[in-house]
C-alpha cells in the first residue's frame, strides 16, 4: 500500500490530505503532519488582534476530522526532511517513511532580519493565533492609553492584504472605542505604490485603496525599507526608483504591526535541489519538485518568482484561490504517478481575494495572478465584509468535518459572476 505524507496543517495541508483521500479513496496511507492537532483559520487574526474573535472561535481539534477520513495524524512535529531517504524526522526521534511527500509548511517568519521586530520586541503580529492574542493585550493598552499607530508590510514581504485589512479593522476598532480622534495612524509599505499587492494591482486596487486611506485619515509611505523598530518609533527609508534614498522616516509610534517577510522552514531549509536560497520549496508547473519526482509542494512554501523589479524587493502572494488550484493539480498528479501515468495537471494560479476593513472591504479577481490578465477586476462594499465571515464559516465547517470541497472558485462563479475561471488545466 502506498504511503502519503502531508508535511503540514495549516490551509493547504489540511485540504490536501482530504482531497487525497477523496481522490484515491482507501488504497493508500494519508498521513498529517503537525505541529500540534489544532486547526487554525489564520485569515480570522486580525479580528482577534481587536478582540472580535477568540481562539475558541477560529480553531479546529483535527483529531476527530482526521479519524473520520482514515487520516493519520502526528501531532509532535517534523524537525528534517530526508529526501534522499523518502524519510521525514519528527521531533520525537521518531521517523514516517513515504512513497510521496507534499510539503505544506507555510512559511517561517523573518522577524530577524530587522532590529527590534517582531512580538518579542517592538511590534504586533496577525501571522499567528497566539501572536494576535498578544496584539490584542496590546491593542487593549492602546485603548487606555491613546497614541501613534504604524501599520504595514517590510522590505520583501509577500502578503499584503492582511496589512490592509489590519489598518481598517483598527481604525473600526478604534472609532467603537471612540479614541479614533487621538490615534494617528500611518501605513507603511514595501509596495512601489498602494494596492500594488505584490501583483502589480488589480483593477483599480491603487485607487481604491488610496481613496479608503484617505477617507479613514491614515497616512502613507510607499517604497519604505525599514531600518529598525524602537519602542516608541519606527525608522525607515524611503527608496527612489534607482535605489537611492529619497528620506529618512521616523515615525512615532506606539503600537506597530507589520507583516514580516516569508522565508522556508528549517525542516526543508538547505536542501539541495529541493529549495531555493531562501528556502522555498523548488516546483514545476504540476507542483512537482524536478529534483526529486515524489515531492510535491502546496501554498506558500512554494517558490515563485518575484514579478519584477521594485526599487524595494516585494514578493508575489500565494492567494487562497491559488492555494486551492495547486491542491487539486497535485491530488491530481499522484493519483496519476500511482496509476503509472505522468503528471499532467497543473494549477491556474488565478487570485481571488476578500479584504476586509471592519465595515466593508474590496474584492478583486486576477486571472492570470500576474498581467498581462484575461480578467482584471475589483470591486468594493459591505458586501465583502458579509462575505468574509462566511469564507470563516464556511472554511472551519469543512475542516471541521473533512471536506475538501473548493470555495474560492465558487464564490468568483457564483457571488462575482466570473465565467470559466477553472481551478486546474492539464496538459494537451
Amino acid at each position: 500500500m502506498k504511503r502519503i505524507a502531508v508535511l503540514g496543517a495549516g490551509l493547504g495541508g489540511t485540504i490536501m490530505a482530504y482531497e487525497l483521500r477523496d481522490r484515491l479513496g482507501r488504497d493508500v496511507e494519508i498521513h498529517l503532519l503537525s505541529k500540534g492537532a489544532t486547526y487554525s483559520f489564520v485569515p480570522s487574526n486580525p479580528w482577534v488582534a481587536v478582540g472580535w474573535r477568540g481562539r475558541e472561535e477560529i480553531e479546529v481539534d483535527l483529531r476527530p476530522a482526521c479519524a473520520k477520513r482514515n487520516v493519520t495524524l502526528h501531532s509532535q512535529g517534523a524537525t528534517r526532511v530526508h529526501p534522499g531517504e523518502n524519510r521525514v524526522e519528527m521531533t520525537d526521534g521518531s521517523s514516517l517513511d513515504y512513497d510521496y511527500l507534499v510539503i505544506a509548511t507555510g512559511p517561517d517568519l523573518a522577524f530577524d532580519e530587522i532590529e527590534g521586530f517582531g512580538p518579542h520586541h517592538h511590534t504586533q503580529s496577525v501571522c499567528h493565533i497566539d501572536h494576535a492574542l498578544a496584539a490584542k493585550e496590546a491593542f487593549d493598552r492602546l485603548v487606555a492609553k491613546p497614541g501613534p499607530v504604524v501599520i504595514g508590510a517590510v522590505q520583501g514581504a509577500s502578503c499584503f492584504g492582511p496589512a490592509y485589512e489590519f489598518a481598517f479593522i483598527l481604525d473600526k476598532a478604534l472609532r467603537d472605542a471612540r479614541i479614533r480622534d487621538r490615534v494617528p495612524m500611518t501605513f507603511v509599505t514595501s509596495e512601489p505604490y498602494i494596492g500594488h499587492l505584490g501583483l502589480d494591482g488589480v483593477g483599480d486596487t491603487k485607487g481604491l485603496l488610496e481613496s479608503a486611506l484617505r477617507s479613514k485619515h491614515i497616512k502613507w509611505v510607499t517604497n519604505a525599507r525599514v531600518n529598525r523598530f524602537e519602542a516608541d518609533k519606527v525608522v525607515a527609508e524611503e527608496i527612489n526608483e534607482d535605489g537611492s534614498v529619497k528620506t529618512t522616516h521616523e515615525i512615532p509610534s506606539a503600537y506597530t504591526m507589520m507583516l514580516p517577510a516569508f522565508r522556508g522552514v528549517e525542516a526543508i531549509k538547505g536542501i539541495d535541489g529541493l529549495t531555493n536560497p531562501r528556502g522555498f520549496v523548488i516546483v514545476d508547473k504540476h507542483q512537482q519538485n524536478p529534483t526529486f519526482p515524489n515531492i510535491f509542494s502546496v501554498g506558500v512554501c512554494v517558490a515563485i518568482p518575484p514579478m519584477g523589479k521594485t526599487p524595494v524587493p516585494v514578493g508575489v502572494p500565494k492567494t487562497g484561490f491559488m492555494i486551492e488550484s495547486m491542491v487539486t493539480a497535485t491530488a491530481h498528479n499522484i493519483a496519476n504517478l500511482i496509476a503509472g501515468k505522468e503528471a499532467n495537471a497543473q494549477g491556474t494560479w488565478n487570485a481571488v481575494c476578500l479584504a476586509d476593513f471592519g465595515d466593508g472591504g474590496i474584492a478583486f479577481v486576477a486571472q492570470p495572478q500576474l498581467p498581462p490578465r484575461n480578467v482584471n477586476w475589483s470591486s468594493q462594499g459591505k458586501w465583502v465584509h458579509a462575505a468574509k465571515i462566511g469564507f470563516e464559516k464556511y472554511f472551519l465547517y469543512k475542516v471541521k468535518l473533512g471536506k475538501s470541497e473548493p470555495f474560492y472558485e465558487k464564490l468568483a462563479l457564483q457571488a462575482l459572476g466570473i465565467d470559466k475561471l477553472k481551478a486546474v488545466n492539464f496538459d494537451s
